[in-house]
């Protein structure tokens, strides 16, 4: 694929490079330069910048967010092996917000297909949308998981917004959105309409308040992503600061870099982006060093994975089983022993094996099955098991 059509290698680290240390990160990377014979051998992860704000709500100026972040990026250590990154640069906004969205999805289908993970620094969230279209023609249905102090439908203005960007997913046709979860929504800042949308949709919110009593709460839902889209305005105010309608409370900068931990260690994941960074509003490159550190355990996460997806026949799993007494129901749990990490068996409804063939091994967590033991269905089976029937 000719990708000089859509991006603009960025040049700045030539000139960074004397500056640096040698054990720091810039010198790991591979900066893309579109020669048509571009070796793509090796490559894992890659980072691509988008210029595009045009659908923010009150935001504008997040499309320069992406140089600002890497050169905070490029200044942190190097891990102990490397990560097989390349940056690609930056996709330029196009004449019409439909060629940003055109560049975006071509770009991460093309890299997606190359098992390549596209790490990608916006811009506003309603980029999600053109990385959700980069796997219409995959011909598998996907997971969304976003970290927001929002649920993001629209309700009263135009779905297009970066506020209102979930319409166009949920209702796109063909549809191939299996799950969706939100992670980190405040109540106050959320029409409860929208949670109970969500209810009824059999999709997931967890609240700030739960993700702050016990983080591992999250770690299931990520794992059970293919997409994550991160706002960073889900962060507090006195950590992230650079955006233009800051919260005064929201995900401590710590949290947020575990979440994007998980992420990275998910052998599901094959995507993931971060939006809302606004340098205009940035206090001494603050909220730039803090994107820069999440991007850095996303990595650090991914040279963690270890391949533990249960497959076959599991005979490497420890298994265990919960007969539940009122319905019947034979609830089977498989335990890596390699992670100790979990997942629950949903069953198939009659002739749907081949289209859910994906979903019915469901990330989880021991909590889920001391839930089953007490004779109780858990919440994550049983949503899962009302959108494959």
């Amino acid at each position: 694929m000719d990708f000089a059509e859509f991006l603009s290698p960025t040049e700045w680290h030539f000139a960074e490079l004397n500056d640096v240390h040698s054990s720091s990160l810039i010198h790991d990377i591979r900066f893309y330069n579109s020669d048509e014979d571009w070796d793509w051998t090796g490559c894992k992860i890659a980072i691509v910048g988008v210029e595009e704000d045009r659908h923010s709500e009150n935001n504008s100026g997040a499309s320069q967010a992406a140089d600002t972040v890497r050169k905070k990026l490029y200044h942190l250590t190097k891990w102990d092996e490397s990560a097989g990154i390349v940056d690609l640069g930056n996709i330029k906004a196009g004449s019409e917000i439909q060629d940003t969205f055109y560049a975006v999805r071509s770009i991460c289908e093309f890299l997606i297909k190359k098992e390549i993970i596209p790490l990608i620094i916006g811009g506003t969230q309603d980029i999600t949308y053109a990385n959700y279209l980069a796997y219409e023609n995959l011909e598998q249905t996907v997971n969304l998981v976003t970290v927001d102090s929002k649920l993001d439908f629209a309700t009263t203005h135009d779905d297009s917004s970066s506020d209102g960007y979930l319409n166009k997913i949920v209702l796109h046709k063909p549809n191939y959105l299996f799950n969706y979860s939100n992670m980190g929504h405040q109540r106050y800042l959320t029409d409860p309409d929208l949670v109970i949308l969500m209810e009824k949709m059999y999709f997931e919110a967890t609240r700030l308040g739960e993700i702050q009593s016990d983080i591992r709460v999250v770690e299931p839902v990520v794992r059970n992503a293919d997409i994550v889209s991160i706002d960073m305005s889900s962060v507090r105010q006195s950590e992230m600061p650079g955006f233009a309608n800051p919260s005064a409370n929201g995900l401590y900068g710590n949290e947020l870099a575990q979440i994007c931990r998980y992420a990275g260690m998910s052998d599901k994941l094959t995507s993931i982006g971060f939006y809302e960074f606004n340098p205009i509003y940035d206090i001494r490159d603050q909220s730039a060093g803090l994107l820069a550190q999440c991007i850095w355990c996303f990595v650090e996460g991914f040279l963690y994975r270890r391949g533990d997806f249960p497959k076959g026949d599991y005979m490497d799993y420890t298994r265990y089983s919960v007969l539940m007494d009122d319905s019947g129901d034979e609830l089977v749990f498989y335990k890596s022993p390699l992670t100790d990490r979990w997942w629950m068996d949903v069953p198939y409804p009659a002739g749907s094996k081949e289209k859910y063939e994906r979903h019915h091994l469901v990330p989880c967590s021991y909590e889920d099955y001391e839930t089953a033991l007490r004779q109780e269905m858990p919440d994550r089976w049983w949503k899962t098991f009302q959108k494959l029937v």
